[in-house]
């Protein structure tokens, strides 16, 4: 019996460790990981149409508007019909939710659900990579020579919005906006929300559920899949 693919979406707050645990789930289950920021970052290096037009938006500090983030996502996922994977920063809005039902049947949405405090102590400790999207925690995650990119060697950057003030409203935003797609996964059946101060402490708990739904790592059966 071969292992169907399994398509999952990983939702958190700016700080709560989307990232991290995304790694860790496409390193021990073999689902592809999936970052909008990595397309956003690629499109607009690329100068595709979705790409300028994206950042029009990131440089006036306003978000990317749903049908701009659709464009630039869904194509990619429809070149991953072989493929399992991990979506992580996508979808944010109930409209991005949408537009992905309509490409895809989700298997598991993975909510991180983490205090506000811990995430403050998080992003203000957290420094960027501006070109690649590297981040760094000086608390857990520091980069080898400070203020450096360890690959790259270039300066890091703290963001204006990771700053406590801009921070409040962020969360606020997120809370306000992720609501309805939490609600439309839950009442799709395939929620399951992980509270927590410690990603290391949240960890177990979701490689224990990502067992009893991955009996198998996918990707080593798509190789099998005969074509139609």
């Amino acid at each position: 019996m071969m292992a169907k693919l399994f398509r999952a979406v990983i939702m958190g707050p700016p700080g709560s460790g989307k990232g991290t645990i995304s790694e860790r789930i496409a390193q021990s289950f073999g689902l592809k990981h999936l970052s909008s920021g990595d397309f956003l970052r690629e499109n607009i290096a690329a100068n595709t149409e979705a790409g300028v037009l994206a950042k029009t938006y990131i440089e006036r500090g306003l978000m990317v508007p749903d049908h701009v983030m659709t464009r630039l996502l869904l194509p990619r996922l429809e070149e991953m019909t072989c493929h399992s994977w991990l979506m992580d920063g996508f979808p944010c809005t109930l409209a991005q939710a949408k537009a992905l039902n309509s490409t895809c049947d989700l298997d598991l949405v993975i909510s991180l659900n983490i205090p506000y405090e811990t995430l403050k102590d998080r992003l203000s400790d957290r420094w960027i990579h501006p070109a690649s999207g590297r981040v760094y925690n000086m608390g857990f995650n520091p980069p080898r020579v400070q203020g450096r990119d360890d690959l790259s060697g270039e300066p890091l950057i703290q963001h204006d919005d990771d700053q406590p003030e801009a921070l409040v409203a962020r969360l606020r935003h997120y809370k306000d906006v992720a609501k309805p797609v939490i609600d439309l996964y839950k009442s799709k059946g395939i929620l399951h929300m992980f509270s927590g101060t410690e990603t290391d402490r949240i960890w177990p708990y979701i490689n224990s559920l990502l067992s009893t739904k991955i009996p198998s790592r996918p990707e080593t059966d798509t190789q099998h899949i005969p074509l139609p």
